[in-house]
């Protein structure tokens, strides 16, 4: 039997499509959510993923309102419960504006956030490259992946600088809730890699238990090679699997 996997859409959600197909595509049985869902529907999946998008306008600050939806009262006790939560560029926001990472100490509250770009505060989409900076096994979504792998993405926010407090950026390098980073495609840290002044070059951050993922840029957005047409090799090769599909394959396996 498939594992049952709510995508949920606030009003705003702008990238819950390219979502589902990339977890259909690794055979999930993923169902689009929508903010007028009851709690009952929304405690039948057996994990949930966060689309991008400007939820309630990113009214506020981005993922604020959509913390504090009714819709999320379903995610957290899952959370709680250790269902799988994976939250993708606007998802990732929200995940991190309510509290549920880095999670420390079992505080339902934010901690951390992801804030205006810089320089410029302005609004950005550029092809990225991620890699994985912990072993795999800390995160039940990355447990599949290789250690040090390497993710082709489209990071494309205003508002995916990670900050927080400098105890709180230590707290988390130390205890293994920073993710991802961003890379050159070789997986190299140097130089002009971070596309949006991120604290310590981090695109993704994971909570104490390791099993919710908030990561800036959108795998989905590189899961076929038709996405990046530079690199098509063939007209043949343009509905191959690309890179970001790797995540959703690890994130199914998870809930294999």
């Amino acid at each position: 039997m498939k594992a049952r996997v709510g995508i949920l859409v606030f009003p705003g959600t702008n990238s819950e499509e390219e979502t589902l197909r990339a977890c259909e595509a690794v055979g999930l049985d993923a169902r689009l959510l929508h903010w007028t869902a009851s709690s009952q529907q929304v405690r039948a999946f057996d994990a949930y993923v966060l689309s991008g998008g400007f939820a309630y306008e990113d009214r506020v600050r981005a993922g604020a309102i959509a913390a504090r939806d009714r819709l999320m009262e379903g995610v957290r006790e899952g959370a709680a419960e250790e269902k799988l939560v994976l939250g993708i560029c606007n998802g990732a926001q929200i995940l991190l504006e309510a509290g549920l990472a880095p999670d420390f100490d079992g505080q339902a509250l934010p901690q951390a956030g992801f804030t205006r770009n810089i320089p410029g505060g302005r609004f950005r989409s550029t092809h990225v490259h991620v890699k994985l900076a912990i072993a795999p096994s800390r995160c039940a979504i990355t447990a599949s992946l290789q250690s040090e792998s390497v993710v082709p993405a489209w990071a494309s926010h205003g508002e995916g600088r990670l900050a927080a407090d400098a105890y709180v950026l230590e707290r988390m390098r130390a205890h293994g809730h920073l993710a991802f980073l961003y890379c050159d495609r070789e997986g190299g840290t140097a130089g002009e890699v971070v596309p949006n002044g991120s604290a310590l070059g981090v695109a993704a951050v994971t909570n104490r238990t390791g099993n919710v993922l908030a990561i800036m840029p959108h795998p989905e957005r590189d899961a076929w090679t038709f996405m990046h047409p530079e690199e098509y090799g063939s007209r043949a090769d343009m509905l191959a699997p690309s890179g970001g599909i790797e995540l959703f394959k690890s994130f199914a396996a998870a809930l294999r």
